[in-house]
This record gives C-alpha cells, structure tokens and sequence, in this order.
C-alpha cells in the first residue's frame, strides 16, 4: 500500500525518473528559454499540453462539449467514483473561485464548518466563510503543526451545532501533508461532513472516495494533473449537490446550478476557458500515459527525495520531517549566514532558469521548492547545482540555519 507522503514498497519498480517504467513520458525541456516553475501551480507544462492551445474551439460546439464530458469522467474516475455516489463540476477561475464556490454552495445558511487551518490556505478558508456569512470556528495550529483527529473529535464533542468540517489536504504555505485520512474518519464517526481543498495534491497524493468519507473536495487544472491555469473542479456527492439548490450566495458560483446546466445542456453556463480545457484532456492523457495518481506520486516524491538531499549536503535544514513533508513542496530554513539575502538568491536561481517561491512562515525565514510539473530528479540535481552556485556568488560557505530553526522544528517533532 502506498502511503500518501511517497514512501512506497512500489518505489524500487520505477524507472530514471521515480515513476515507472511503462508508458513514462520524457520530461520536456522548457520551450524558448523559459524557466522551470519550482511551485506548486502554475508549474512547468509538458509541450503537448502547450501546444493542444493553438487551436480555437467553439464553446457551445458538439466537440466542446464532449471535451467537457471528457475531463469531467476522467477525474471521477482518479477520484475512485465506482459507486456513481459523486459528480464533477468544472467552474472557471482560480482555485480560490472554486473554494469559495464549494463553501457557499455546500455549507448552509444555518450551518458552522470548524476549519482546521495550519497555514495559509486554511486562514483564507476561513477568511472565505467570514465573507459568506457562515458560522465558522478555526482550530489554528500555527505556521505547520497538523490538526489530529483527537483535536477534532474533541471540538465536534464539545459543539453540536458544527454541520462541517473543512480542512486543507496539502498546506503549501509549508509544504505539510495533512492527516486527511484520520480526519475523514473522525469526522464521519461523529455524523459530520468533510469538505476537502485538495487543491495541491488530487491527481498526486491518493484522495479515493472509496476510502476517504467527504461531502466533496475541489482541485484545480494548474497543480498535480499538470494543466494550466483557468479553472479549477467541484467533485461532490450527488446528494449534496442536489441540497444546495438555491443556497449559493453567488450566481457565477452557485456549484448547484452549473451541474444542473451541465448535466442538462453539456455546456458551461457562461465562456468556458476553452483553450485551458484542451490543455487539460491533453495532460490527463499524460498523467494516464505515467501510470496515473501512483506513477505521479512515485516521480514527485523521487523529485523530493533528490531534492532534499542534495540540499543537505549543502548545509540546508528542511522545516519538516520525512513523516509530514508532502512530496509537493519543501519548505528549507534561510541560512543563518550574513551574506544571505533571499531576494539575492532568488535572482541568482531565476538567471540560472529556476523559479523558487519565498516562505511564509511567521517565525524564522525560510523559501520552498516545489517538486511538482514536468520535472523529474535529473532536473533537482541540477537545482541543486544551482543552489550551489547561488551561495557561492553570494560568498556563503555553508547554508545552516540559525538555531532558532532548529528549535522550531523540535517544537513540530513534540507536538505531532
């Protein structure tokens, strides 16, 4: 059985690249010069999916829709959909347009969802609710820590009127994976609904509704399935959706009327990203052509394997250890050296053709490096490499950390 960190019997069977052998595409160089995008989504796209965007589409055309029927069975498919409980929504916009879609449309008037929120996409959950007016409680754990099921238990003993329960499948603002499975667990025992932003790990990490319990979860084309940005996914329970008639606070988000609309029509209500959708079928052919979620797992936590410890032996210090560090993205401590400067070596990896993201924690300086896209581990060697150049243009000789790193991850290894 796989785990959902990448640490997998199955990893001795995988090819160069750390998915298996059969059927594993080559990973593309990046066209015209550009850089490899270290983050997680938008990311670096396969040349296929690029190039399926040359070509216009009608929108209310038969081929057009039959793409959307097309995408939207592909993914209830990776989701484990066997029992027919569940459907796919697309809604255009970013991730954040189908979260606040999924929280207006699933989440009641009357309702209270207890948001398990340990970074920043968490906090924006519940910043979300404030807007739509729902009754939220947060259970915050800082910066990184991860909600356990005995936390939640806890709050759902102790307030009856809480109807749901949200929480974020892969934290990027650390690169945490969160415990979804013992969450879903919990939260089913106590006759609650669970709804999940997976918008960082679906395609990737294993989220199958036949042994996860939510009331639906929501993706996006730009993360682990290695689309492009332009819309992201509502899969919910068909029960649920049918609830949330008339409940949207949003006619542009109302997650009930799309799926009626489709469903009835094939089409999207209002212009459909069109030429995103046809970069989509054309990376959920890759992902199929990899292996599909195990392969993509296996390549990405091969990426931060690599990854990890090439930068290690660089004198970087990872915030997380192995059990909670998502095979998404690593977060690594700044280096305590006095010729270090984030922006400085931010510049110096982008000259080198790498983009890396800066950090968000709140108590010691850090940055993270995605392990996601077309990228595979001869591609981490060479940011490695290139790490290694940057601290030698910048006169940093070794890349430790200030103590106070360090203490900050004891104080995670303690609590969790």
């Amino acid at each position: 059985m796989e785990s959902a960190t990448g640490s997998s019997p199955a990893k001795a069977q995988t090819g160069a690249t750390g998915a298996p052998s059969r059927g594993n595409p080559a990973m593309d160089q990046p066209s015209q010069g550009e850089p490899y995008l270290l983050t997680p989504g938008p990311l670096t796209t396969a040349l296929s999916t690029k190039q399926a965007m040359l070509r216009d589409w009608g929108s209310w055309d038969g081929d057009f829709r039959a793409m959307t029927a097309h995408l939207r069975g592909r993914l209830l498919d990776i989701a484990g959909n066997e029992a027919g409980e569940y459907d796919c929504v697309p809604l255009q916009g970013s991730g954040s347009y189908c979260v606040e879609a999924m929280l207006g449309s699933l989440v009641p008037r009357d309702g209270h969802a207890l948001v398990l929120a340990n970074g920043a996409y968490g906090k924006r959950i519940a910043t979300t609710l404030r807007y739509l007016g729902r009754a939220h409680t947060v259970l915050d754990k800082g910066d990184y820590l991860p909600p356990r099921a005995t936390e939640v238990e806890r709050m759902l003993d102790a307030d009856a009127s809480i109807t749901h329960v949200v929480a974020v499948h892969c934290e990027t603002s650390s690169g945490i994976l969160n415990p979804i499975e013992e969450i879903a667990a919990v939260t089913a025992a106590k006759g609650r609904k669970l709804l999940i932003d997976s918008m960082s790990a679906f395609g990737a990490v294993p989220l199958d509704v036949r042994n996860i319990a939510c009331e639906a979860f929501v993706s996006s084309a730009n993360k682990c399935i290695e689309g492009v940005p332009g819309f992201g996914f509502v899969i919910a329970r068909k029960s649920a959706l049918e609830d949330a008639r008339g409940r949207s606070h949003s006619l542009a988000l109302d997650v009930h009327d799309q799926w009626e609309v489709m469903n009835r029509t094939g089409q999207w209500r209002f212009t459909p990203p069109t030429h995103t959708v046809a970069a989509f079928i054309e990376a959920l052919r890759l992902h199929e052509l990899e292996g599909g979620q195990p392969a993509r797992l296996a390549r990405y936590a091969n990426n931060r394997d690599v990854l990890v410890a090439g930068m290690h032996e660089l004198g970087f210090e990872p915030l997380l250890n192995a059990r909670w560090r998502s095979p998404i993205i690593v977060t690594f401590f700044s280096p305590a050296h006095p010729s270090f400067s984030f922006e400085r070596f931010y510049e110096l990896m982008k000259q080198q053709g790498f983009i890396i993201y800066p950090g968000k924690l709140t108590v010691v300086e850090s940055f993270r490096i995605g392990c996601i896209g077309q990228v595979d581990e001869h591609v981490m060697r060479r940011v490695v490499k290139a790490c290694a150049s940057s601290l030698r243009t910048m006169g940093v000789n070794h890349a430790a950390p200030p103590a106070a790193a360090l203490e900050e991850r004891k104080v995670l290894a303690e609590a969790a």
